[in-house]
């Protein structure tokens, strides 16, 4: 069994510790308050039992905690009291070094915690590291002078979430949907070079990925574009072809008829598309951005969003070869087809599409089939979109359709309804029209509804007071995260606020307009909502018994981001965060305060956002109509999943679901397996194992347990994580069943 130190390191459980440390605050009280020897080694007995049966890799805090509780259980006060002090002591004396033990141990590679923060980031790699070893040193300096402190001493309980504290203390923002459309019609600068417009689709592309580099490098969220915004340039190679393939054949003294001619002049423009998206798969795959990985970036594909039938045949034509080549996967180190973590795709689903016999049909059963392989595409449905998001003076049904930004946060709708009087002077602005592309989201901070539920101690009227409290604080906390980004100067990073990835303002100017009005969002996060119902009514959410007390939790969040949003002009939105690690902090924390409560706090992990618990049997139906109420409440961002066995010769169940989303939910995404094995060449499922108190990841085939010579993708938060996972999601992903 190991546990993990406060420096993020992992070593060998030793009881021995333990009893010692019972010994020494034993010493120092009157010998009749004392414990015998016998009850020393029960105490510490206890606390490895404890130890073993926590499901995870306990950390050093955890062991300390669980002494505490034994030395109480046992009446030993007196002890216990020394013990605390003690404890208290040398956490002061640790106080000034802890940072600096930290950057050694990620250096060094020895860092468990880290190792596993980030799913998609490789710490063992240099420019990882720099970015950790930047991001301690920034989140020190964030915690101790830069937050108010009853913000720190709530984030460090896990009361709340102060998201990319490692960031904060540089002014960025969170994510943002990037306006390719004007950078690449009007131009750009990138790097101090303008960029003017491009002459082909295979330069476009090029320029696309360049873009999407130095975005990533000016923010820490997600950005998504669109394939929409590359469309007009099919056409521009199309009449390029169709020029040189016409002086070949004068050069030859050819006469092609028409017929011959565009089919010679097709078949080149595909050759070159397919290249172009060749380009965007492998360079967002292959670039390393300043944070040490690759662009966190979401692609949409949506018919309907052409703005002609050229536009839309040309647009289909791209989205083929994007669903084909994703399908194809991309190699490893060992040359095997393996599945990708980025770019996240998203398919719009929408009459066109979706049943046989209408025009795009074919592309719907492309992305299954590229589904049921490779997890992706993610799905929209254009209809319940259209129901749900209203910019002002739109009616029900009528409303928009547009992508998230990352893996499901979600821009309000345009309440201007003038596209913000083009607050950030895009150069393809259009009076009238909704704005999406071009704006951004400030920052998350969330909220543990569970911790809510076990502070009220299950008392109805006190769990809506002690909510009404944490909300407070969690406003208090995004007014930082505000605060922040206010003054901050157009030339921190010129791609976004000067050359059109989100405005073009002039040199010196501050980007303070673009966050009021409902311009940019900002969003309060939430997690654990079954337990906190749980906790409370006894129920999972999905018992009719409770679920009017689910909805009710949703409604006081929205009914408070409405208060705010009306009293300071922000757009305060609610978001269903992902919690990709934060799952197993808080889920520490509530063990730490509450102990082990059955149903709530006794698993590594805590369910995201409104999920239905991952261990309930439920079928795929029914649990993306269950949720559907409580995406609808959570405006900010959102995603529903089923979790699913290999569906490669059972295409017609995945599209039977995917027909289902666009009559039922807004945003879903099918959860598939698709691992390798470089040791033996198995590519079915990867198990989880427990080995001594850890979970590690086994080859069933050969016994494998290397990560480094395994490939394995799960999606755990809306996105593909391929770089493994902390001890709490990891205890996640072994527990879900399967709904269909």
């Amino acid at each position: 069994m190991k546990i993990i130190k406060r420096n993020g390191s992992e070593v060998a459980f030793d009881i021995t510790k333990i009893e010692n440390a019972i010994r020494a605050a034993n010493a120092s009280v009157p010998e009749d308050e004392r414990l015998t020897e016998r009850e020393v080694l029960f105490a510490a007995l206890n606390v490895e039992d404890r130890c073993k049966a926590a499901g995870h890799t306990v950390t050093v805090e955890e062991v300390q905690d669980l002494v505490e509780d034994q030395l109480m259980a046992l009446d030993r006060f007196s002890v216990a009291r020394k013990y605390i002090i003690y404890r208290y002591v040398q956490n002061q004396k640790r106080q000034r070094n802890t940072t600096d033990d930290r950057i050694l141990t990620l250096i060094e590679s020895n860092n468990e915690e880290v190792k596993q923060e980030n799913s998609n980031k490789n710490p063992v790699v240099v420019s990882v590291q720099r970015d950790y070893m930047a991001g301690e040193v920034s989140k020190d300096l964030t915690l101790r002078e830069l937050l108010p402190a009853e913000v720190v001493e709530a984030h460090n309980a896990g009361i709340i979430h102060f998201h990319d504290a490692d960031y904060y203390a540089q002014h960025m923002h969170n994510c943002d949907l990037i306006n390719l459309d004007d950078m690449l019609q009007n131009g750009t600068v990138i790097s101090g070079t303008l960029i003017e417009r491009p002459h082909s689709f295979s330069t476009a592309c090029n320029i696309a990925t360049q873009i999407i580099a130095q975005v990533a490098s000016c923010q820490y969220g997600g950005q998504s574009i669109s394939l929409t915004h590359l469309a007009p340039f099919v056409d521009v190679s199309r009449q390029k072809i169709r020029r040189s393939v016409e002086a070949e054949m004068a050069t030859i003294g050819y006469d092609a008829t028409p017929e011959q001619l565009s089919e010679m002049v097709e078949t080149r423009l595909r050759d070159e598309v397919s290249r172009g998206v060749q380009t965007i798969q492998y360079q967002v795959i292959t670039l390393m951005t300043t944070n040490g990985q690759a662009p966190f970036i979401t692609v949409f594909m949506y018919l309907g969003e052409a703005r002609n039938p050229q536009e839309k045949a040309d647009l289909a034509l791209i989205i083929e070869e994007m669903l084909r080549q994703r399908y194809e996967g991309v190699k490893n180190e060992k040359g095997v087809w393996i599945t990708p973590a980025f770019p996240k795709l998203i398919y719009v689903l929408e009459p066109d599409n979706l049943t046989e016999g209408t025009p795009y049909f074919y592309l719907t059963k492309l992305a299954a089939k590229c589904t049921a392989r490779r997890m992706v595409p993610d799905y929209i449905s254009e209809k319940k979109m259209r129901e749900y998001k209203l910019s002002r003076g739109e009616t029900e049904g009528n409303g928009d359709c547009y992508t998230c930004m990352g893996c499901r946060s979600f821009l309000t709708p345009d309440r201007s309804g003038n596209g913000y009087g083009n607050v950030a002077r895009a150069l393809n602005y259009e009076p009238d029209k909704p704005k999406y592309y071009g704006r951004f989201n400030q920052g998350v901070v969330t909220i543990n509804l569970p911790d809510v539920a076990l502070s009220s101690g299950g008392d109805m009227q006190r769990f809506w007071e002690v909510f009404e409290e944490r909300l407070e604080l969690c406003h208090r906390a995004l007014r930082c995260r505000h605060e922040r980004l206010l003054g901050t100067l157009s030339d921190a990073a010129p791609i976004l606020w000067q050359y059109g990835a989100l405005a073009r303002l002039g040199k010196g100017e501050k980007i303070d307009p673009l966050l009021y009005g409902g311009y940019s969002t900002i969003s309060l996060g939430y997690a654990g909502l079954y337990e906190c119902v749980k906790y409370m009514t006894g129920h999972s959410h999905t018992d009719p018994q409770a679920t009017e007390f689910a909805l009710a939790v949703m409604q006081k969040m929205n009914d408070k981001c409405t208060e705010w949003k009306t009293a300071e002009d922000i757009d305060y939105s609610v978001y269903g965060t992902p919690i990709e690690s934060v799952t197993y902090k808080f889920a520490k924390c509530l063990q730490r305060r509450f102990g082990i409560v059955p149903g709530v706090t006794d698993k590594g992990y805590i369910t995201n956002s409104y999920h239905v618990h991952v261990t309930e049997e439920i079928d795929a139906f029914t649990k993306l109509g269950f949720e559907s109420a409580f995406q609808r409440l959570s405006p900010g961002g959102a995603i529903s999943y089923v979790e699913v066995p290999n569906m490669q010769d059972n295409l017609e169940a995945v599209i039977r679901v995917m027909q289902f989303i666009y009559d039922n939910i807004m945003y879903a995404e099918l959860n598939t397996k698709s691992d390798y094995c470089q040791v033996c060449g198995y590519d079915g499922e990867i198990q989880i194992v427990e080995d001594d108190g850890k979970l590690v990841w086994e080859c069933p085939n050969c016994g494998n347990r290397d990560q480094s010579k395994m490939n394995v993708a799960r999606r755990t938060c809306g996105y593909i994580g391929t770089q493994f996972w902390n001890q709490g999601r990891t205890e996640e992903i072994r527990d879900r069943v399967l709904h269909l």
